[in-house]
Order: structure tokens, then C-alpha cells, then sequence
């Protein structure tokens, strides 16, 4: 579970969060929020890169501020641009990561397997990173993340600039992953709000404007769709 109570950061005079609470369990919650809402400025605070100037990030009752390393076990964090190690290959860099969480070979081994065919790796499993498509990449990335089978899993932008193909599998992945464990992803995607997201959470200036569901988002204007009540809701006149 992951809890965010009262969380606020600034930068100078700009406030980029501000007084910020939510619970998240089970499922896939998207984050919305037009350019320089403070999407990445939170997410980056659920990670602990950021400290929060007020409030706190709780990971399965665990502050994140008091107790870092042992809350961050069960949770991973793929940026937007989530550097691979260039001159690494696939496999070496999944294996990694996997000795980074200290994971035992026997789960690694297992993990490992499975991750290849769900991301659908194994034609690239013994290339260099650097050889690799965006899309290769992101996947990549993503098994990487995932090699430890963390609880929660954040996402800047997953699928920006992918093919539609690349962003079905990793919708159809995030979709079943989130069944079992908390997925939150930052998107400025609307149609893949509606196609997997069972939540959203609408940011702007810093603050949550609204904690609904896709349906419950586009309910809220008589056009009854996401992007109109998105405009409605951010757009500054």
C-alpha cells in the first residue's frame, strides 16, 4: 500500500506540490496533468530522490523520509528516460539489477525467464543496450524494474513516442501486473487512461484537483469525454 499524506515541495517561490494526499492499492491508477503540473516533481518524491518539504510517503506503513532502504524494497521506479547501462547486454543488465535487490539466483533464474517472455526480450536478450529501439529500451527497462517483483511500480510515461504495437504490449503487461500489485503512471496519453487505468488522479499547479475513475472523469462534462473534461479542468485561459 502506498500512502501519501499531506506532501508538498517547492523550488524557490514555486510551489510544484502542494498539500497532496491519496491511498493506493491493487490496480493501475494514472496520473494526469498538463506540462508542469508537478507530475514528475511528485513521483519523484514517492522515490525518495526528492525529500518532501511537508508530509510524507508511507510504503506499506514504512516512511519513506525515516526508513528509505527498507521501504523502497518492495517498489520500483521507471523514469521517463530510465538510463541502461550502454555497453551491457540485455541479460547482463536484467542480472544486474537483480543483484542490486540481492536477490537469490534461483529467483533471479525465475524471474528472469518470465520477464523475457512477458516483455517479449528474447531476440534481444544478448544484444547491447545501445543497439537497441526505443521501444526495445523501455521494455528493457521495465524488466529491469521488475526483476525483484515489487509491490508497487511507478512509471513516468511509459509508452511516449512508441509504436501502437509496443504500447499494446506494455498496456496489456501493466494491466495484468496491476491485477496483483500497485501501478502508477504518470501519462499525458488519454486514450491509455481509458484503455487500462482503473483510477485517475488529475494534477495542476501542484494540486489534485480530483481522485476518480476514467468514467467518473468523463462524467464530468456534458460531452461525457476525457479530454474535454481534461481541458475543462487545466486549461489556463
Amino acid at each position: 500500500m502506498l500512502i501519501v499524506k499531506k506532501l508538498s515541495k517547492a523550488f524557490g517561490d514555486v510551489k510544484a506540490v502542494s498539500g497532496i494526499n491519496f491511498c493506493l492499492e491493487k490496480g493501475v491508477t494514472a496520473l494526469l496533468g498538463p506540462n508542469g503540473a508537478g507530475k514528475t516533481t511528485l513521483l519523484r518524491m514517492l522515490s525518495g530522490y526528492y525529500a518532501p518539504d511537508d508530509g510524507e510517503v508511507l510504503i506499506n506503513n514504512l516512511s519513506v523520509t525515516e526508513n528509505r532502504t527498507e521501504a523502497l524494497k518492495s517498489f520500483a521506479y521507471v523514469p521517463e528516460n530510465g538510463a541502461l547501462y550502454s555497453e551491457m547486454t540485455v541479460a547482463s543488465y536484467v542480472e544486474f539489477m537483480a543483484k542490486l535487490h540481492h536477490l537469490s539466483y534461483e529467483n533471479f533464474v525465475d524471474n528472469f525467464v518470465s520477464l523475457i517472455k512477458e516483455l517479449r526480450l528474447e531476440n534481444v536478450v544478448n544484444k547491447q543496450c545501445d543497439k537497441l529501439s526505443k521501444g526495445f529500451k523501455r521494455r528493457v527497462a521495465l524488466a529491469g524494474a521488475l526483476i525483484h517483483r515489487p509491490q508497487i511500480l511507478i512509471l513516468d510515461e511509459p509508452t511516449e513516442g512508441l509504436d501502437p504495437n509496443q504500447k499494446f504490449l506494455i498496456r496489456d503487461f501493466l494491466h495484468n501486473y496491476g491485477r496483483l500489485h500497485t501501478v502508477l503512471i504518470s501519462t499525458h496519453i488519454m486514450e491509455e487512461v481509458e484503455a487500462f487505468a482503473d483510477r485517475v488522479l488529475l494534477l495542476n499547479h501542484g494540486k489534485l484537483l480530483c481522485d476518480t475513475t476514467p468514467d467518473g472523469l468523463k462524467s464530468l462534462t456534458p460531452a461525457n469525454d476525457i479530454e474535454t473534461a481534461f481541458r475543462s479542468m487545466t486549461f489556463d485561459k
